[in-house]
């Protein structure tokens, strides 16, 4: 039986033996000394043997690790349930997956209503109100939590779990399972029918091809960033912004919903124009460019910013976008009213940039 015993030739943290041990114990000044065998690492045959041990662990590791990996994979191609997060509709018994009635109905009426309806949106507003909760858990400190609020994304998962059709997967793969399944073959495949029609795709592709100069600037009474969105009727598009609650748990459950485009970004727009005519921020604007530039005077500061002022409704939505996101922190949507905070070091950078274009113009047509 080994024995060990560490002698500090220098003021280090102890270290634990691992590959990289001796390359810690040379840094630390740290080194170690068998009591019972010859065995010392201040010698250079003491730090082979070292080194030859520390390399044979590694490898029994190593193999360890693939054995147990391997043993994973065969164990699930059989269908075997090798642990982790049970889902709703199921519970674990002897290592297997069980169904739990009450669960597996609610998972049925999801699949059901989707079919139905079309939408998750509905769907979730129902479970919901109705009391319908996620799969109780337990949490790090050991205490079971009553499940959370249902919303579209969990909804989505559940929809494409195929562990459903009594199937277990391994990495990118789905084998037969030992499991019985709850959702029969042809419910299934009429709900993959309907996310196959990818609305989701085609409505972030229309929405990438929609001006939405306040996508990431605006956000919500919950805090969270809006989503552009737009409604077709006829030839005419309708677009709006949608908060991050009322997408996710339906239009009830915010107090503002959604605001149109139009009227939102009208807003921010005479906003903006008012402030750079506003002589306090001509004057603010002017004290700090003026640090960066001792050269910049307040006419020139004036007429910068009036210049993006004449030609801001000819711009195209990229370059207000682009503009906006240098001008502007972020704006809050409230029940009351609209805040924009505004980001005085981009309109600085931007007045400089204005001058620099300027004067480069002057002296090419001197």
């Amino acid at each position: 039986m080994w024995s060990w015993s560490t002698r500090w030739t220098g003021s280090a943290v102890p270290w634990a033996i691992s590959p990289k041990s001796s390359t810690c114990s040379d840094k630390h000044g740290v080194s170690f000394v068998s009591v019972t065998q010859q065995f010392n690492t201040t010698t250079s045959m003491g730090r082979l043997t070292l080194n030859i041990l520390l390399s044979f662990a590694q490898f029994e590791r190593e193999v360890t690790g693939e054995r147990i990996r391997d043993k994973i994979a065969l164990s699930k191609k059989k269908g075997m349930w090798m642990g982790g997060h049970v889902p709703l509709g199921y519970d674990v018994a002897n290592r297997k997956l069980v169904p739990n009635e009450l669960e597996a109905a609610l998972v049925r009426r999801i699949f059901n209503r989707f079919v139905r309806l079309g939408s998750t949106t509905l769907p979730c507003k129902e479970l919901n109100e109705q009391g319908f909760r996620t799969k109780r858990r337990r949490g790090r400190d050991g205490r079971m939590n009553n499940g959370f609020p249902f919303t579209k994304t969990t909804i989505y998962k559940i929809l494409k779990n195929r562990l459903y059709l009594g199937e277990i997967r391994h990495k990118d793969k789905w084998y037969p399972g030992e499991h019985q399944a709850i959702i029969d073959q042809d419910l299934w495949d009429k709900a993959q029918a309907i996310m196959a029609q990818d609305r989701g795709r085609r409505a972030a592709d229309c929405r990438r091809k929609t001006p939405a100069p306040l996508k990431g600037l605006l956000y919500g009474p919950d805090g969270k960033a809006m989503t552009p969105s737009h409604t077709r009727r006829g030839d005419k598009i309708y677009r709006y912004y949608v908060t991050h609650t009322a997408n996710k748990k339906g239009y009830e459950e915010c107090p503002v919903r959604l605001v149109r485009a139009g009227d939102i970004e009208g807003i921010v727009f005479d906003q903006i124009k008012a402030i750079f005519r506003n002589p306090a921020m001509i004057v603010s604007t002017w004290k700090v460019a003026n640090t960066l530039d001792d050269g910049i005077t307040e006419d020139e500061v004036r007429e910068s910013l009036q210049s993006i002022e004449a030609v801001w409704d000819h711009l195209y939505h990229k370059e207000q976008a682009r503009l906006l996101q240098l001008f502007i922190e972020r704006i809050r949507v409230e029940p009351e009213g609209v805040h924009i905070d505004i980001r005085t070091c981009g309109i600085n950078s931007l007045v400089l940039d204005l001058k620099a274009a300027a004067r480069e113009t002057k002296e090419m047509t001197a």
